[in-house]
């Protein structure tokens, strides 16, 4: 009788015409994953990944053959500012692009996205000077505001007992985009050079050797744009009343019995600030931290390996750069897939990414030993440490997104990945151009006694993914009791 009487006060109710409310009665009526929902956010994250990721096998070369560096240990130096120009105009823009996706709706804001990547990153594989690759990347990390608002989306658009899953899903589309981009990036820029039969050198694509993967990845995201046409909206469009709200709070309250959760309730009379919700504050600036790390990492790695070994680095081709970070997608996603949700269930966000950075302290110590190795066995070692990093790290940052997302109602949820999101491009603007600055310095060092040449890169990586470990605890993390209990 209890059960009766308690239903139809508990009982949802949807609004007409609010795709929000739509949304969440397909989620109800629904069983098992929505497939065709997770498919749009990896086409989505995918085409934003891709102008990121194919760069970076690449750009070595590119900034060699624009002849903006008048020494080779300066190459690292200018192509760390190439990478900073797209964070930076990302951290510009990323809160407008959250506020705007609480207020118009999150495919709308994903689509402009996507049609940023189709014109900016065409026109910079068109570019023929060193501040024409900056500004192009500049205003495509300005216009490319759709991260945020598809962490909210992969959120909302499944039900409670999948949402680990949604979330990894866009960390695993940054794995897909380490397949296919350094693969277009490796094997397809230069291709008057490796392909003389097919391209010669006075052709298109001879005068502009890094616009065919540009191209490639132009074209895949302008796919991905017209099948947002059907992608559904999850944001709700109509006007609740505040009494209602309050009533239905009371209720449940009321029917769990628990003093706790009345206390909870009624601090939620009031929206409260994201600036004073430390939970997602302090997730934010773990996220910071370690995405600082992972895109300083990002940089010195294929400026690392493709330097020569006298310079301290592994005298690399493009294609074998491009031919690890693939090896590496694939295990990002049968990683992401099948390993991790099973992981987050049995240790929670905040143990396993203490447990993945206490992991990548040691494996970043052996890297620069590697350049001891040479032929196959160099390529096998450089493989494994390239999948073991990796997993390890998107591991933290898979755990970080759950924890914001969790730490706020849906009407903020767009505002707080925004926000998340200018923060740490900020952090990532500076980690480029700081990563290229300090490997060029480090390769002038050789023959330091401290840590000399690379190890000091590779080192400086290590002390700040330590001081990400200490903030995974009090009093810097903040979570609730039952989370604590759990971590």
């Amino acid at each position: 009788m209890e059960e009766s009487s308690s239903s139809p006060l508990l009982e949802k109710r949807y609004y007409p015409g609010c795709p929000g409310c739509a949304n969440d009665q397909k989620k109800d009526l629904q069983e098992g994953m929505p497939y065709k929902e997770f498919l749009y956010i990896w086409v989505i994250c995918l085409s934003a990944a891709l102008p990121v990721s194919s760069l970076f096998p690449f750009l070595y070369f590119m900034i060699r053959d624009l002849h903006v560096a008048k020494r080779t240990e300066d190459i690292g130096f200018y192509a760390g500012f190439v990478g900073a120009s797209f964070m930076l105009g990302r951290c510009l823009t990323s809160s407008v692009w959250g506020i705007a996706a609480d207020r118009i709706g999150r495919k709308p804001v994903v689509m402009v996205g996507i049609m940023s990547v189709v014109i900016f990153n065409t026109l910079f594989g068109l570019s023929t000077s060193y501040w024409m690759a900056i500004a192009t990347r500049f205003l495509l990390g300005a216009l490319n505001g759709l991260l945020g608002p598809i962490k909210a989306y992969a959120i909302e658009i499944c039900r409670p007992e999948h949402k680990a899953l949604g979330l990894s899903l866009v960390s695993t589309a940054w794995g897909i985009g380490l397949i296919i981009g350094p693969a277009l990036g490796g094997y397809l820029a230069l291709p008057a050079e490796k392909f003389p039969d097919i391209f010669s050198p006075e052709s298109f694509f001879g005068r502009f050797p890094y616009f065919l993967p540009c191209l490639c990845t132009s074209v895949f995201a302008t796919v991905a744009l017209a099948s947002c046409i059907w992608m559904p909206e999850t944001l709700h469009k109509h006007k609740v009343h505040e009494n209602e709200n309050k009533i239905v709070e009371a209720l449940e309250a009321h029917l769990i019995d628990s003093k706790e959760n009345v206390e909870k309730n009624s601090s939620l009379d009031e929206k409260k600030s994201l600036f004073k919700n430390w939970p997602l504050m302090s997730s934010i600036i773990m996220y910071c931290v370690f995405g600082f790390h992972d895109m300083a990492y990002t940089e010195v790695f294929s400026l690392w390996a493709e330097s020569d070994k006298k310079y301290g680095g592994l005298s690399l081709s493009s294609q074998d750069v491009g031919q690890v970070l693939s090896i590496t997608g694939v295990s990002l996603i049968i990683y992401q897939l099948s390993v991790y949700p099973c992981i987050n269930k049995i240790l929670g966000p905040i143990k396993s990414s203490r447990i993945a950075a206490i992991l990548c302290i040691p494996l970043l110590f052996a890297y620069p030993y590697m350049t001891y190795l040479s032929g196959t066995g160099l390529l096998i070692i450089l493989n494994i440490a390239s999948i073991l990093k990796n997993n390890l790290g998107v591991t933290i940052v898979t755990s970080s997104f759950l924890l914001q997302n969790n730490a706020v109602p849906q009407d903020q949820r767009g505002a707080a990945n925004g926000l998340s999101m200018t923060v740490m491009s900020l952090f990532k603007s500076v980690a480029p151009a700081g990563a290229g600055i300090v490997f060029s310095w480090a390769q002038r060092r050789q023959q330091a006694f401290f840590f000399p040449g690379d190890q000091m890169v590779f080192f400086l990586l290590n002390v700040v993914e330590f001081l990400g470990l200490v903030l995974t605890f009090r009093p810097f993390m903040a979570m609730t009791e039952q989370q604590y209990d759990r971590n």
